[in-house]
């Protein structure tokens, strides 16, 4: 059985501009797969790819085995899509926009609808235009989940929520969704989401899939390490696994892909008075894998292996 998201070198440009270069990727069944990148990285534009609203320019990909461009409705109906910003017709009732919803599904478990509405103390005759952000979102999301999807793609779905809003809606959402053993692929801004809920990771940076990784493999994998001097900071060697350095002070901080007797020994060779070697979470080591180099980023799509 083919896995349900399955991509092979999509590419997608904006005039002269490459927004997705070559994309490859593989999402098993029952993953909770975390697309990662900062604003431009073309996340979005993956996920619009795979949900037929934009045309790639090259390669291909599918869902559930279709190919993307010609998704069968009996296969569509077995995806749900939550778009950013929970676009819902605000004229209508909540009532109303689960039976447009049901027009287009075979299977509607009208009765799960009804008990993600109650968790949520919604009611029917609710007018979508008079609901919250978190609430439109809610609505979404049980409306996404009334067809018993086996695949969901979620674009930033806790986008414009606040922090207590979001909290409830994600571990409401996680409780709905993760014991079913369904696929979801979830892009966020929110790191601290992702990271309690995605098995793996991807990141990608200026349109590549620089990383691919389970995500507690990735955090493992990086390390910050500080160096305090008591005179002036040496210039750093460039040396493997190093992904960026700074100083202020007679401090210096370098990040580190893979810190072993190699760079350890390059570390110590800078006769710091301390040095620390700290761990660090997922929204720590994605800032400090993408933030802005003066030199080509290390690769972990191939330097972590799969799991």
């Amino acid at each position: 059985m083919s896995d349900p998201i399955v991509i092979d070198r999509l590419t997608k440009y904006y005039g002269p501009k490459c927004v997705v270069n070559q994309v490859s990727l593989r999402v098993q069944a029952g993953c909770v797969y975390g697309l990662l990148g900062r604003n431009g990285a073309g996340k979005s534009t993956l996920i619009k790819m795979l949900t037929g609203l934009v045309q790639p320019d090259a390669g291909r990909a599918t869902l559930l085995g279709d190919d993307i461009a010609a998704v069968q409705p009996a296969t569509r109906a077995r995806i749900a899509y939550l778009a950013e910003g929970h676009p819902l017709y605000r004229g209508m009732s909540i009532d109303q926009a689960a039976r447009f919803t049901r027009q287009f599904y075979p299977t509607w478990h009208e009765s799960f609808l009804r008990d993600i509405l109650e968790h949520f103390q919604l009611s029917g005759r609710q007018k979508i235009s008079r609901l919250s952000n978190g609430q439109r979102a809610q609505v979404s999301l049980a409306l996404a989940l009334a067809p018993d999807p086996e695949l969901l793609i979620l674009d930033d779905p806790t986008l414009g929520l606040d922090t207590v809003v979001r909290r409830d809606f994600l571990e409401s959402m996680i409780r709905l969704i993760q014991g079913s053993g369904r696929t979801i692929l979830l892009s966020s801004h929110v790191l601290g989401d992702v990271e309690r809920v995605a098995d793996r990771i991807g990141i990608m940076v200026d349109g590549v899939l620089r990383v691919d990784a389970p995500t507690d493999q990735f955090k493992q994998a990086l390390r910050r390490v500080v160096l305090d001097f008591v005179g002036s900071v040496p210039p750093v060697p460039a040396f493997a696994g190093l992904v960026n350095h700074r100083h202020h002070g007679g401090k210096l901080e370098l990040v580190v892909i893979n810190y072993g007797d190699e760079q350890r020994a390059i570390v110590e060779g800078l006769g710091a008075a301390s040095i620390d070697v700290l761990d660090m979470n997922l929204e720590d080591a994605f800032i400090a894998y993408t933030r802005g180099q003066s030199r080509p980023l290390p690769n972990l799509e191939r330097e972590l292996a799969p799991c």
